[in-house]
């Protein structure tokens, strides 16, 4: 997924330990796990405002975005003109 998130990263530097951001937001603690490994489908803005307040950050320390590699179609519209 493109999608990473680093919210392990934010809780290290913010030195708060995950129980007590997740007591903090109103999660169980299952749940933030799950977010920190990166194993959910959907985030909540609910959830990330919360954790944006929190740890007082913008959502853009917590959320990283890395492409997967698209095709090269200017390269293969290329290959069949030639």
């Amino acid at each position: 997924m493109p999608i990473i998130l680093r919210l392990d990263v934010m809780l290290a530097r913010r030195k708060v330990r995950s129980n007590v951001l997740a007591r903090a937001i109103g999660i169980t603690d299952a749940n933030l796990s799950l977010l920190k490994s990166g194993k959910v489908k959907g985030l909540k803005l609910e959830t990330l405002e919360a954790i944006c307040n929190f740890l007082d950050c913008q959502p853009g320390d917590i959320l990283e975005y890395h492409p997967e590699q698209p095709p090269d179609i200017v390269g293969e519209d290329l290959k069949r003109a030639g």
